[in-house]
């Protein structure tokens, strides 16, 4: 399991958010650059970085920010957040990031993603879902969590045929930045039905057990922020844990 510690960008420093809103954000202290350096000392191979502003303006807002990280420290960036046209995905893959983040516009314009998908590779892009529970669908969040789309999540995962896309990447907004652990049903649920599909945890994690129940039930990687920002466990025991 490839265990991706976590930046969130908002006006240049690091935040978590509280159940993905902007109005509930804890802010930490130190710089980006020395965030994603501690991380590769740790031994992390990779490093998830989303644009928050971005995310919440439509539009990319940090991404001169994330190609200077991405070119300042030996560390592979997978990176999102306002990417809203192909122009967006070259300019960060252009700047040094390993695995360009496609959220809102995976769910709402599948077939221009196919076309990036096709055009740049799928090893170069993720598609990020990030859902809500609705009764017993799980409906994806739009544009910075605001909106709520008009699919639930299988019907936008079959959109994606067999082999066009390789990473995916499925938030649970309830869980995100709450420390109450992942949603273990939905993430087995993902796999079963997409096992073609690379999987990435993400929201929730609160203790290494979290990254052990993920592996258990089909995820390759997990998306670590606040339990490393709080000291809940090292990043290197994360890493450890991951590969045992």
């Amino acid at each position: 399991m490839i265990v991706y510690p976590a930046i969130d960008l908002r006006g240049g420093i690091c935040v978590r958010l509280m159940h993905g809103r902007f109005d509930q954000a804890t802010e930490y202290d130190d710089a980006p650059a020395a965030r994603l350096a501690a991380f590769a000392a740790a031994g992390a191979t990779w490093a998830h970085i989303v644009d928050l502003d971005g995310a919440e303006a439509g539009r990319a807002m940090q991404h001169e920010l994330i190609g200077e990280l991405a070119n300042a420290i030996e560390i592979r960036i997978q990176s999102g957040g306002g990417v809203r046209g192909k122009d967006d995905v070259q300019r960060l893959l252009d700047a040094g990031v390993s695995r360009v983040v496609i959220g809102s516009m995976a769910v709402s314009q599948p077939d221009t993603v196919l076309g990036w998908l096709e055009e740049f590779g799928p090893d170069r892009l993720t598609l990020a879902i990030d859902v809500r529970a609705d009764g017993d669908r799980y409906v994806p969040a739009l544009k910075g969590w605001t909106e709520a789309a008009s699919v639930d999540l299988w019907a936008a995962l079959d959109r994606y045929p067999v082999g066009s896309a390789r990473h995916l990447l499925v938030t649970d907004v309830g869980r995100d930045g709450a420390l109450t652990g992942v949603n273990l049903d939905l993430l087995a649920e993902v796999h079963a039905r997409r096992p073609d599909l690379w999987l990435q945890a993400s929201g929730g994690v609160a203790g290494l057990d979290d990254l052990t129940g993920s592996r258990s039930v089909g995820a390759s990687g997990a998306i670590i922020g606040r339990a490393l920002y709080e000291g809940r466990f090292t990043l290197e025991q994360a890493l450890e844990t991951a590969r045992t």
